[in-house]
This record gives structure tokens, C-alpha cells and sequence, in this order.
């Protein structure tokens, strides 16, 4: 029971850094999700979009690790798929002891159902949503996955600056509902297991400002979009280029 009220503090704390204050509410289900399934906020387990948790692919892998899960198994539905539109249909299995009939989720995706930032890559996308939704079945996960949201998902439209907004990233970087660009860069870093200060070492160089909050907002959804298009096409090659970023430490006399 100590553990977990540590931990909790711990996600608390860095949840404020990222996210701001969280509403009582979401601090309640921060407690509750990090004492029944110890979800980490560090360990990118978690994520916070409108007030609401969100748990992300990498934080269900995690979980059914810790769980001693025996296994999954994914299988292309052909019948239901399109590869000429760019629809794809998995079904997903997850096994969590060898006596496991398994349990069972469904994932699609097509142009229609995914953001740009990732496109020709829907196959990948539809077998982790089934994947996800076999997870939160086995371990009674009530959470959406990130990667399941709609506004992850749909096309972006381009938001425009108001009379009170100067166009920049700043500390927001959203209107009308849409998710702020900080928490999809964030999301993209922890989907792709990034450096978070190459990256944003790499969006300043990319934006041409010193740092990353002086960019417009328009250089930061280009950025947002080459950096998912990298990651998915050639994330070694995005890895190298990242470390190109990194400060040599300094020589001891």
C-alpha cells in the first residue's frame, strides 16, 4: 500500500508538470488506475487529454508483462480487409495463462479513420487497436488507448489564430476541442520510445529558433508531421539523427 501511495504522488507530480493541475476527478482515477494497475506517468503508461486518462499501447504491453501474460496472437481478417483503399481488419488474441481460451479484440483503420501523421501505415494502426481493446478485455482496463481516440485519429484541421492568440505553440496550443500540439508531440515520443530533449532540440533546429515555444504553430504541426512520418518509415534513421542532438559531455581536467 505504500508503494502505491508513493507512486501516486510521484504520477501526480509529473502529470501537474506536463498537464498542468488536474481536475479532483482525474486525480481520484490517477490514484485508483495507479494502485490497481500501477500505470506510470514517467513510464509514458498514461495520458491526459481533456481531462480524461488515456492509456496508451505501451502502457497495456507493460501491464500484461507484469501480469505474467502468456501471450498474443494477431490474425489479418482478408475477408474484411481492403488493400487496394488502404483498409485493414486484425483480430487479436491475448493468453493470460497457458489454460487461457484467450481473449478477444477488434481493430480497424483506413484513411478515413487516421491522421495524416500516419499515413500508410493503417495496417500497423488497426492491428495495435486490436490489440489494445484484447488487452483492456484480459486485464479489466476501462480506459480508451490513445491510439483508439478519434482526435488522434481524424484528419486535423488547421486552427487559426484568435485576436488573444498569437499563432504560437505557448503553453496550449489548441482551440475549439482540438488536442494541443504538445500533447501530440508527446504522444508521438512515447509511441516511438524517443529522446524527449533531442526532440526538442530537433524542433527548434527544424523551426530555425532557438527554442521550440517560438515557433508559429503552423512550423509545429509541419514538424509534428515529419517527425510521425520519420519515426514510421525509418525510426533508426530518426534515432541517428536525433543523436546528432546530443551535447558531448563535458572533458574532466
Amino acid at each position: 500500500m505504500k508503494r502505491n501511495v508513493v507512486t501516486f504522488r510521484c504520477n501526480a507530480k509529473l502529470a501537474r508538470q506536463l498537464w498542468g493541475e488536474p481536475s479532483r476527478v482525474a486525480l481520484r482515477g490517477l490514484r485508483e488506475l495507479t494502485a490497481r494497475y500501477s500505470l506510470s506517468v514517467a513510464a509514458g503508461d498514461l495520458q491526459l487529454l481533456d481531462g480524461r486518462w488515456y492509456v496508451t499501447h505501451s502502457g497495456l504491453l507493460q501491464l500484461a508483462s507484469r501480469r505474467g501474460c502468456r501471450g498474443i496472437k494477431t490474425i489479418l481478417q482478408e475477408r474484411l480487409s481492403d488493400f487496394g483503399t488502404g483498409r485493414w481488419v486484425f483480430k487479436a488474441t491475448v493468453f493470460k495463462s497457458p489454460s487461457s481460451k484467450g481473449f478477444v479484440g477488434y481493430g480497424d483503420a483506413n484513411p478515413s479513420n487516421t491522421s495524416p501523421l500516419v499515413r500508410g501505415a493503417e495496417m500497423r494502426v488497426a492491428e495495435t487497436r486490436a490489440v489494445n481493446r484484447a488487452l483492456r478485455k484480459a486485464y479489466g482496463i476501462g480506459l480508451c488507448s490513445v491510439e483508439e481516440l478519434g482526435s488522434f485519429s481524424a484528419p486535423q484541421k488547421p486552427v487559426a489564430a484568435t485576436p488573444h492568440s498569437n499563432g504560437h505553440l505557448g503553453s496550449n496550443g489548441s482551440s475549439n476541442g482540438q488536442p494541443r500540439l504538445r500533447d501530440q508531440l508527446c504522444v508521438l515520443i512515447r509511441q516511438h520510445n524517443l529522446d524527449p530533449s533531442l526532440v526538442k532540440a530537433y524542433a527548434a533546429d527544424f523551426c530555425g529558433t532557438a527554442t521550440l515555444k517560438e515557433a508559429s504553430r503552423d512550423l509545429v504541426e509541419t514538424f509534428v508531421s515529419t517527425l510521425a512520418d520519420e519515426a514510421v518509415k525509418d525510426r533508426a534513421a530518426l534515432v541517428c539523427k536525433l543523436n546528432g542532438y546530443s551535447q558531448p559531455e563535458a572533458v574532466k581536467q
